[in-house]
């Protein structure tokens, strides 16, 4: 005879910004699994059919702008205090859309683009940082991801070529390099992570999917769970750390 197994989930909150996104929308119903409340967050009105049915979602639309930030922040802090913050995941981003993709040459640089990718990539992420700085301050252990990716780097960049998504990545690194130093002296029990996905199918990698060995595309569930294990080994030293999917070290 067996015996069904319940599984009780943890007395707090986590958070996802960026949650109808291929991987936002997954991690959100990773983090429903164990925790009392998740907290979503997306320029979408109302959460994709793959969530709608999750009783311990909590859905909050916000604009990609300063102001919407901090408003929805404030929402957030809100409904943490009952229930302290344990996770928060920035999965937001982008790679190409309506006129851009990424450059192959210098010859195809456009000023307005590589404006867009550093606001989505490396600005907006920080500003979301900023705003829930308060709240992770009062939190008893908190653990922050932002979704990288390993062309940031600048030691592993032998292909060259995409230069402002590479560049505006490696722009979201340094940032969150200078915040881990800051959340070192001011929310010491708070740990950072930017996290490499890998290449996973979703609308972000679609048109290139074609190049991907096999085995190497990996689906948005396999890599909410892969970035639940990266934050559960998370320590909070003050350090920002630069890890994959498979808890790999990337260099600089």
């Amino acid at each position: 005879m067996m015996t069904e197994v319940i599984v009780k989930k943890a007395e707090r909150a986590a958070l996802v910004v960026g949650a109808a996104g291929g991987i936002g929308s997954a991690t959100v119903v990773a983090l429903a699994e164990r925790y009392q409340q998740v907290i979503a967050v997306s320029r979408q009105p109302r959460p994709p059919a793959a969530l709608a049915d999750l009783a311990n979602l909590c859905w909050l639309t916000a604009a990609a702008e300063e102001g919407a930030i901090a408003e929805a922040a404030r929402a957030v802090a809100d409904h943490c205090e009952s229930l302290p913050l344990a996770r928060v995941v920035l999965a937001t981003g982008t790679l190409h859309g309506d006129g851009y993709r990424p450059e192959k040459s210098l010859r195809e640089l456009d000023a307005a683009t590589l404006g867009h990718l550093y606001q989505v990539n490396a600005v907006l992420p920080l500003l979301w940082l900023a705003a829930l700085e308060p709240l992770l301050r009062r939190s008893d252990g908190a653990t922050v991801a932002v979704l990288s990716a390993r062309v940031g780097s600048i030691a592993d960049n032998r292909l060259g070529g995409w230069y402002g998504y590479r560049a505006s990545k490696a722009a979201l690194n340094m940032l969150l390099r200078s915040a881990a130093v800051e959340l070192g002296r001011r929310a010491p029990q708070v740990a950072l992570l930017a996290f490499h996905p890998g290449t996973t199918d979703t609308a972000l990698s679609k048109p290139f999917q074609a190049r991907v060995p096999e085995g190497r595309l990996f689906s948005p569930a396999s890599v909410a769970i892969a970035l639940l294990e990266r934050m559960d080994a998370a320590q909070a030293d003050g350090e920002l750390h630069f890890v994959d999917y498979a808890g790999e070290s990337i260099p600089w």
